[in-house]
C-alpha cells in the first residue's frame, strides 16, 4: 500500500501550486506575467498594490516555483517561469468560469462597466476570430492595433500590429485610416482595454472591432508572434 507519511508529504507538495494561487491578487499578478517580463514596482502600479505587499506575493508564486526573478542593478523584474504556467492560469480561468456561475456575472460586469447599453449589444458583432484575424491580416484586410502598454506589446505581439495604448488612442487618432477596418486587441478574455478600445474608435467614426480573446490565447495557440518595440 505504499508509505502513508510519504504519499502524504507528496500531495502537500502538489498542493503548494494551488496556495500559491489562491488569491485574486497573485493571480491578477500572474496574469499580467503571461504578458511578458515586469518590474515589481510596475506590477505594484499596474495591479494597485502596495510594493511591499506586490513583493510579498510574488515571494508566493516564486516560492512555488511558478516565476522567476532578474535584476537590473537595484530592479527586480519578475517572469512566468514557462508557457506552462500560462496554461495552467488560463485552465483555472475555464474550470472557474463552467463549474462557478458566479463567474460569468462578475466577468460581464466587469467587462461592461461603465459602457452604453447599445455599445454592450454591439459585442457579438464586434468580435473577430483568431482564424479570422490571421487570414485578414495576411490579406492586408485589416489594420491590427494592440492596446496594451508599450512594454507588453515589446515582449510579444500580433505580427505587424500598430502599438498604441489605450491612453493614447483619442491623441492619436489620425494615425488610423477611415475607410479600413480596425481590429484592436489586449491582454485576454477578461481584459477591459480592447473593448473600451472599440468603443473608443466607433465614436470617433472608425470601423472597428475587437479580437476574441486577447494575447495570451494567441500565444497559448502558438500562433505567430513579434517582439520589439514599435520602429
Amino acid at each position: 500500500m505504499g508509505d502513508r507519511k510519504k504519499k502524504t508529504e507528496l500531495f502537500d507538495q502538489l498542493a503548494r501550486v494551488g496556495k500559491a494561487l489562491g488569491s485574486g491578487k497573485r493571480l491578477e499578478l500572474v496574469d499580467l506575467l503571461a504578458q511578458g517580463e515586469r518590474s515589481v514596482e510596475n506590477l505594484a502600479a499596474t495591479a494597485q498594490l502596495g510594493l511591499s505587499t506586490a513583493s510579498a506575493h510574488l515571494q508566493v508564486l516564486k516560492q512555488a516555483g511558478l516565476v522567476t526573478t532578474r535584476k537590473d542593478g537595484t530592479k527586480v523584474h519578475y517572469a512566468l517561469a514557462g508557457l506552462d504556467v500560462a496554461r495552467l492560469y488560463e485552465l483555472v480561468r475555464t474550470v472557474a468560469a463552467e463549474r462557478i456561475a458566479e463567474v460569468e456575472r462578475v466577468r460581464d460586469d466587469y467587462l461592461h462597466s461603465g459602457r452604453s447599453p447599445a455599445a454592450s449589444a454591439l459585442r457579438a458583432d464586434s468580435e473577430v476570430t483568431r482564424e479570422e484575424l490571421l487570414a485578414r491580416a495576411a490579406a492586408g484586410e485589416v489594420i491590427v492595433v494592440d492596446v496594451r502598454p508599450v512594454e507588453e506589446y515589446a515582449a510579444a505581439h500580433v505580427p505587424g500590429a500598430v502599438s498604441i495604448p489605450l491612453d493614447d488612442l483619442a491623441r492619436r487618432i489620425d494615425e488610423l485610416p477611415v475607410d479600413q477596418e480596425i481590429v484592436a486587441y489586449c491582454r485576454g478574455a477578461y481584459c477591459v482595454l480592447a473593448y473600451e478600445a472599440v468603443d473608443m474608435l466607433q465614436t470617433l467614426g472608425r470601423h472597428a472591432r475587437r479580437l476574441q480573446d486577447g494575447m495570451l490565447e494567441w500565444r497559448l495557440s502558438d500562433l505567430p508572434i513579434d517582439t520589439g518595440r514599435a520602429a
